[in-house]
């Protein structure tokens, strides 16, 4: 698998109804789109039933160490249920292991590799076999869904490759803003957001607003305290996808503004404005517009219209903008390995020349949690480390 390019490793034990005639079940909710890779989910309406679907750039790999393409793999996620389930991972491959994915037998096991690249890298072995009986005495595998991890040196070497930068820049003390340009020079920055350019900037990254990982395959993102010592904060911005229906889709962002924007508070003329916090089932003020889960049951905790979404309502039940759920599950799947970093700001006047008094200097940033794979939710889990004597932190797991 390593030498096929994975990064992170999964097996999945196989039931008897875990084949190419039923499907291969992936866990009772959608936790498996931010675990594997896809082309992106759409909903589809299936006889009466609506239902997710996303494709899967899929290979099995053999023995011989060749990959072979499975073009008809998916992801099928049934809301109703709700559950996730592979399919077509049989079709038109050639070299793929039919005998073992058509039978019933227990005891079978589905190895699946994730790469960079994004695509998805399957092996399936016997009961019988050496790889299962190997499985079998690995001890203590971490859970992720329904699969189990298997450690690859890869994966664990970019973490510490990570965790070892983010320290070096914790240590460095206050750090001058400053900004990566495309030239590979530095210059200068004075705007509120420059934590994350400065961050940037340290790290060798270019400033780019793309939904991709920053660094070996993880997400880096800040926020800015005011005390790096007391760090906790309401707002954490996940992701900032724009509308994909609704007035603001179909009539653009002026009609939109103009329609349901409101006067600049500070007085300035010819300047409308549209924003502040919409929270769930509460009419804001200003805009008029209510957050809501539509097509969602909460009784059920379920998505009974799948093409639907998260939308801002007026009190006419129109649309104001509207974020389909099929979207936001695509954009959630590029989240899947994530660091967020508390980030102090300190504003000075000083000459060039003047030397920082060593008191005055302090962690600028530092790592607090990180993010793997969570569920593609409003809720998710953080993991608060703790400085271990090595110099890395170690992260004890807390929901």
């Amino acid at each position: 698998m390593a030498a096929a390019g994975v990064e992170r490793l999964y097996i999945k034990r196989l039931a008897p109804n875990d084949n190419s005639k039923n499907q291969v079940y992936l866990g009772s909710d959608f936790e498996a789109l931010n675990i594997l890779p896809n082309q992106g989910v759409r909903a589809e309406s299936e006889g009466r039933s609506k239902i997710f679907r996303a494709a899967i750039s899929f290979f099995w790999l053999n023995t011989d160490g060749e990959l072979d393409a499975a073009r008809g793999t998916q992801l099928i996620l049934y809301p109703q249920y709700p559950e996730v389930r592979m399919s077509g991972f049989l079709r038109g491959c050639r070299k793929a292991p039919s005998t073992i994915m058509t039978s019933r037998d227990p005891g079978r096991v589905l190895l699946l590799g994730v790469r960079n690249d994004g695509k998805l890298v399957g092996f399936a072995a016997a009961a019988d076999s050496a790889i299962s009986r190997e499985l079998e005495d690995m001890r203590d595998l971490p859970e992720v869904g329904v699969f189990n991890e298997v450690p690859l040196r890869s994966k664990s070497d970019s973490r510490l490759r990570l965790l070892a930068e983010l320290r070096r820049i914790s240590h460095a003390g206050w750090i001058n803003s400053k900004r990566l340009l495309a030239s590979g020079e530095l210059g200068p920055c004075a705007a509120p957001n420059c934590g994350g350019y400065t961050l940037e900037a340290e790290m060798g990254i270019l400033p780019n607003s793309l939904s991709e990982p920053d660094f070996e395959g993880w997400e880096l993102k800040q926020f800015g305290v005011s005390r790096l010592d007391h760090f906790e904060t309401g707002i954490l911005t996940l992701m900032t996808p724009e509308p994909t229906g609704g007035y603001y889709r179909e009539r653009g962002v002026e009609a939109f503004i103009r329609r349901f924007g409101y006067r600049d508070k500070r007085g300035r003329p010819d300047r409308m404005n549209f924003g502040g916090i919409h929270r769930a089932r509460m009419k804001h003020a200003e805009t008029r517009l209510t957050l809501t889960l539509h097509g969602y049951e909460r009784s059920s905790g379920k998505i009974a219209d799948p093409s639907s979404g998260v939308c801002l309502m007026s009190d006419e039940g129109e649309f104001a903008a509207l974020w389909r759920y099929d979207d936001l599950m695509t954009h959630w799947n590029r989240l899947q390995l994530v660091n967020y970093l508390p980030v102090s700001a300190l504003m000075a006047v000083r000459r060039p020349d003047d030397p920082l008094e060593p008191q005055a200097c302090s962690r600028g940033l530092r790592a607090i949690s990180t993010k793997e794979r969570s569920r593609p939710a409003i809720s998710f889990r953080l993991i608060h480390p703790s400085w271990g004597r090595n110099g890395f932190p170690a992260f004890p797991q807390s929901t």
